[in-house]
């Protein structure tokens, strides 16, 4: 008898301990009507979000901001914002954190910010990724390194959509540095490594000057044009004489530069017009941006490889349009169809090359 009843004290225990498990584990929480929450899971390149995760469907005014590294410009992320109708805004990179989500939230009204790292072109192609950036209000490209974008995202339904984005929603899409070298339709990838003025002047096939023709992004206005960046900052002028003269000879184009400075946002409205946005330092208290037009009439000539370049043509190869930024936008440029007539409050250069030496002088 003493045995049977230490075998029934021993079948209660473990019928408790069984039922202690269940109630480790609750039930999912349920809404007012009834049904259950499901857990918050991570969406695909999704590394971080601020806001509401649903979509909302705002009224968007196109627009595109280049802007050339260094510190942000708050002034052009609130231009971008005003247009993106306090929608959502994807911040897209291959690489960094998600550093930009507090930081735009704080500049204007949204319903959220998210930040997708697509460093891959399987992430490149997912369509959860082209839902969320189709989906989008407004777009920024951070910067990094833009050989891993165009290695990652060209030929993918993340291209897809952003082109979607550019020309059918007509939402707002800016980028900076890296992020900003891609919106051109001619574009510098620096897939092999950077290359400085100085060695683009001395030889213009230099095995780093790497250009592309227009087989990924299709900004308006600008497949005709190609960006630099960190202009003055790291002496960019004399390389992107170089490369319009290489669009020149190779693609007989007679191409255009935008090429903005540090902390400085070029903002082109969804009618082609510019102005230049930067915010002052003691260090250096201007901020410029520069509109740079070839001539089909006027070649290089000389470009070819291991040779200084030249291209003269009677000290007037490039027309040079110089404007200051200022934090409520300086000047105006028209990158419709860059019309001389049209711009205002800058000044105009010619620059020319002789024998691998970039030159200025006022027009």
């Amino acid at each position: 008898m003493k045995q049977f009843f230490l075998f029934l004290s021993m079948v209660y225990c473990f019928s408790v301990m069984g039922c202690s498990k269940n109630i480790d584990t609750p039930n999912p929480p349920s809404t007012g009507g009834g049904t259950a929450t499901p857990n918050a899971k991570r969406r695909p390149a999704s590394i971080g979000v601020v806001g509401d995760t649903s979509n909302v469907v705002k009224p968007t005014n196109g627009g595109m901001v280049l802007m050339g590294g260094g510190a942000d410009v708050d002034a052009a992320f609130k231009w971008m914002i005003e247009r993106s109708g306090g929608g959502d805004v994807v911040v897209l990179r291959a690489t960094g954190t998600d550093a930009y989500n507090p930081y735009i939230n704080g500049l204007g009204s949204v319903n959220s910010v998210e930040t997708l790292l697509i460093n891959t072109k399987a992430l490149a192609n997912n369509d959860t990724v082209a839902y969320i950036i189709r989906n989008a209000e407004m777009v920024f490209i951070a910067g990094g390194d833009q050989s891993d974008y165009m290695r990652n995202w060209k030929g993918t339904k993340t291209e897809q959509a952003l082109n979607y984005l550019l020309n059918d929603k007509k939402a707002p899409v800016g980028g900076t540095s890296a992020g900003c070298a891609i919106l051109g339709g001619f574009y510098y990838s620096g897939e092999t490594g950077g290359v400085t003025s100085a060695q683009a002047l001395a030889n213009t096939y230099d095995a780093n000057i790497t250009l592309y023709n227009n087989d990924f992004l299709k900004a308006p206005y600008l497949q005709n044009v190609i960006t630099d960046q960190h202009y003055l900052t790291r002496d960019r002028d004399g390389r992107s004489a170089v490369f319009l003269g290489r669009i020149n000879k190779d693609w007989k184009t007679p191409a255009k530069c935008i090429a903005a400075d540090e902390r400085t946002a070029v903002c082109i409205d969804k009618d082609g017009m510019a102005k230049v946005f930067g915010d002052y330092s003691v260090t250096r208290p201007y901020s410029y941006a520069y509109f740079i037009s070839s001539d089909a009439g006027k070649q290089p000539e000389q470009m070819e490889a291991f040779k200084k370049a030249i291209w003269n043509n009677g000290e007037k190869a490039l027309a040079v349009y110089e404007i200051t930024a200022s934090v409520n936008g300086g000047g105006n440029f028209n990158v419709a169809n860059f019309k001389a007539n049209e711009a205002t409050g800058g000044k105009w250069y010619w620059w020319w090359i002789d024998n691998g030496a970039l030159n200025k002088k006022d027009q």
